[in-house]
Order: structure tokens, then C-alpha cells, then sequence
């Protein structure tokens, strides 16, 4: 973004990034909702104010580390967890409710919100068997060329089982290409418990597109305002 400003806190549509993330959820029935925090992070907990609490995180480890830090805040939480990205500002409420409602369904403990760009090249790809049925999520950097052909992606949206989760993160490693926790291998955890691992294809994968240059910034602002006035 070519700023010291948290990308999070950029202006979008005349709120921050992630003021839309929090009212999106909020208006989806999330009342309890945690923000993890880490680069000038304080700036991010003042504009959040009262309405989320936070966790830090002190070194940038990786997407499932992030998650980890929260285990602790969560200790007396049954239930499913939805993990959102702070810079992905127009994941709609009714999106957030359909994806729980997957990670409802018998014996499903984890979905996953996909979704098929324009140009997947950056994306996890999401891995299924000849049934359609989800197996993994592979990383860019760790797939295999006819992997990269695939062009479904992770959206970086899930439900999880939160006892699943934390046991899942406690499984994971860094034994990858970019040395880091990736939080998609905590869903090989909820597999090999017994259950099935859902997937939610948005309609529309502009919806879940995050941001990371001015340029998409400002291209995202536009497409969120024809979104909003239809």
C-alpha cells in the first residue's frame, strides 16, 4: 500500500477496511468478535473501539499462528468460529450466514468460502476428489503445475469447530515454502477426526477479494458501491 498506515485502517467507501469486516459480521449475528493485531497495532485497537476485543500478534508467522494467539481468549467458547480478513471489506452478512449454515450441516466441523478469480495465480487452490468432495487446500508457492491449473481458490473465510480448530493448530507445522503456519492444514485435522470439511462457492469472487495496492483499493470501492445500490 506504500504506507505506514496498517492496510486495515485504509479508508474504503469513508470507514476503514475493517470497520466494513465488523459491521458485515455484526449485521450476520457475530456478537463476540476478536481482531488480531500486530503491525502499529494500537492504531487498529483505538478505531475498533469497544466493539471487538483483540489479541496480539508479536511476530508474523503465518495465518494459523495468528489464529493460535486467540486460543487463550477463547478457552470458555463452545461452538463454530468464523475467521475473516481484516482487508477483505464486502463479504456480504447473508455470505457469512450461508457459510455457517454449511459448517451446520451432519457431520460437517469446518467450511470453507471459495471462490473462482479472474486470475487464480496467488491463491491456495482448493483441492477436491472426483465426487467434489474437499481433500486439501494447496498453497501457490507449494503447488504443483496441474494444481496451479485449478481455479477454484481459498477465499482466507472460514467456520471451524472451535475445539477442532485448536487441536488442529497443534498439528500443523512450517514444513512448506514459506517457512510459515498455514492455517488450511488445521483442516486436515477435522478430516482425520471422522468429520467432512464443506465448501461455499461465492457467486461473485469480487465479493471476497481483499487488497493489497491502492489501485485495487480503489477498484474494490467502485464494485462496492454498484453492489450496494443494487
Amino acid at each position: 500500500m506504500k504506507s505506514d498506515l496498517p492496510k486495515v485502517l485504509h479508508p474504503f467507501m469513508g470507514k476503514p477496511l475493517i470497520v466494513h469486516v465488523l459491521d458485515n459480521l455484526q449485521k450476520a449475528g457475530v456478537s463476540d468478535i476478536l481482531v488480531v493485531v500486530g503491525y502499529r497495532g494500537e492504531m487498529v485497537v483505538d478505531v475498533i473501539g469497544g466493539r471487538a476485543g483483540h489479541v496480539w500478534q508479536r511476530e508474523q508467522l503465518g495465518t494459523g499462528h495468528a489464529v493460535m494467539q486467540a486460543e487463550q481468549a477463547l478457552a470458555d467458547f463452545s461452538g463454530k468460529v468464523i475467521i475473516a480478513c481484516g482487508d477483505v471489506p464486502c463479504i456480504r452478512p447473508e455470505t457469512f450466514r450461508a457459510l455457517v449454515a454449511e459448517a451446520e450441516r451432519d457431520g460437517v466441523m469446518a467450511a470453507v468460502l471459495t471462490m473462482v478469480p479472474e486470475t487464480p495465480f496467488g491463491y491456495g487452490r482448493i483441492i477436491k476428489d472426483g465426487k467434489g468432495r474437499f481433500l486439501r487446500i494447496v498453497e501457490e508457492k507449494d503447488a504443483a503445475p496441474e494444481e496451479k491449473k485449478i481455479r477454484e481458490v481459498n477465499s482466507g473465510t472460514y467456520v471451524f469447530d472451535k475445539r477442532l480448530l485448536f487441536e488442529g493448530l497443534r498439528h500443523i507445522n512450517t514444513d512448506n515454502a514459506q517457512g510459515e503456519y498455514y492455517l488450511p492444514d488445521a483442516l486436515q485435522h477435522v478430516m482425520a477426526s471422522g468429520f467432512t470439511v464443506g465448501t461455499m462457492l461465492m457467486e461473485d469472487p469480487v465479493e471476497g477479494s481483499g487488497v493489497n495496492t491502492s489501485e485495487e483499493l480503489a477498484r474494490l470501492e467502485g464494485y462496492c458501491r454498484t453492489m450496494t445500490r443494487g
